[in-house]
């Protein structure tokens, strides 16, 4: 397990507050000949540490014997980071013993083709004056799907900025929690004007009693008010998505349940990241291949990636090289840290 400081291109700032480096988690998981690994973020916003997922990753470990009392061992864990980084790397671990792919040891990969093609992605604006959030979309040179953090200020006169200098994109706007109801209501008929297809999570999580019935012109995401399978079912009728995110699921494991059970609800899946490298986003690619909307651009947004890393270039993803996370043992190559760590 190796604690890791990925530097980022440029200071990321959300309505919580803003970072210059993605904390991440490694795990390796070894059966003596092939090692598979993952990486995480702990999050402060689920009360989450690096200590604290030092000690939940030693209890899943005291517990274990063999890989299979692991499996059970991590399958009862508590969802998070944590959870996230064993479960992946476990996975990984499964496809170098099996010398194949994680794509065909999912369930029901016998009677179904999985494929994991290229994707679009959204591309994310951090928070800042709304003549620097329409100088970084206009970088963006009108990307057909944009990401805006927003807090509780300027929101109007930011996205106006933002829809002039890229009027072909579409927009996500996540407000990490920061809305009153009374601000959403007064929003959305303007932002439902200016491209905008999805809000993320726009009230604080306990105030979603408050969407109950409320007809949006654009749809509302459930984020922080969505973690595992249980209580998908409360969402309904408040939110028309939920943001998928490894690190709040507990891992591939549980959000591949969680696609299921928000299928049979009639919910649409957004699949999301914390900033880090491409290999927290490899096995979230899995997932992104039944999403209706993605946002896994970490790789952009870091100034140090791994080996094979993702490639996006106009919001288009590339493939998965199976030699970063989830491949077969004769493409598996367990790349070195220190080259990342600062």
């Amino acid at each position: 397990m190796y604690a890791q400081k990925v530097p980022l291109k440029t200071a990321f700032r959300i309505a919580r507050g803003a970072k210059t480096e993605a904390e991440v988690m490694i795990i390796t998981i070894s059966s003596g000949k092939h090692t598979g690994w993952a990486e995480s973020v702990p999050y402060k916003r689920y009360a989450e540490s690096y200590q604290k997922s030092v000690e939940q990753v030693h209890n899943v470990v005291m517990q274990s014997q063999c890989l299979f009392t692991l499996k059970h061992a991590i399958t009862q864990a508590v969802p998070g980071a944590a959870k996230n980084a064993l479960d992946c790397a476990l996975w990984d671990l499964q496809a170098k013993l099996h010398n194949d792919k994680v794509l065909n040891l999912l369930p029901g990969s016998k009677d179904n083709k999985f494929e994991v093609k290229p994707v679009l992605t959204a591309q994310t604006l951090s928070i800042g004056s709304p003549t620097d959030m329409a100088k970084a979309a206009l970088a963006l040179d009108n990307a057909p799907l944009i990401k805006v953090k927003l807090d509780d200020e300027n929101v109007l006169p930011r996205m106006r900025a933002i829809y002039h200098a890229s009027p072909n994109s579409q927009f996500i706007i996540d407000a990490n929690e920061a809305w009153s109801f009374e601000q959403l209501e007064n929003y959305v008929e303007e932002l439902a004007q200016m491209n905008v297809v999805l809000i993320e999570q726009p009230l604080p999580e306990s105030d979603d009693a408050a969407l109950a019935g409320f007809k949006s012109p654009i749809a509302l995401c459930a984020d922080e008010s969505c973690h595992t399978t249980e209580g998908l079912e409360s969402l309904d009728g408040k939110y028309s998505v939920i943001n998928i995110k490894l690190d709040k699921s507990g891992g591939l494991t549980e959000a591949l349940l969680m696609v299921e059970k928000a299928r049979s609800l009639g919910l649409d899946i957004m699949v999301g990241c914390m900033v880090g490298s491409s290999l927290a986003m490899a096995p979230a690619t899995i997932l992104a291949q039944q999403a209706q909307y993605v946002d896994l651009d970490g790789p952009i947004l870091v100034s140090q990636d791994r080996q094979h890393p993702f490639v996006i270039h106009g919001g288009q993803m590339s493939e998965i090289d199976w030699s970063l996370w989830g491949g077969p043992a004769e493409s598996a190559e367990l790349h070195s840290l220190s080259e990342q760590s600062t």
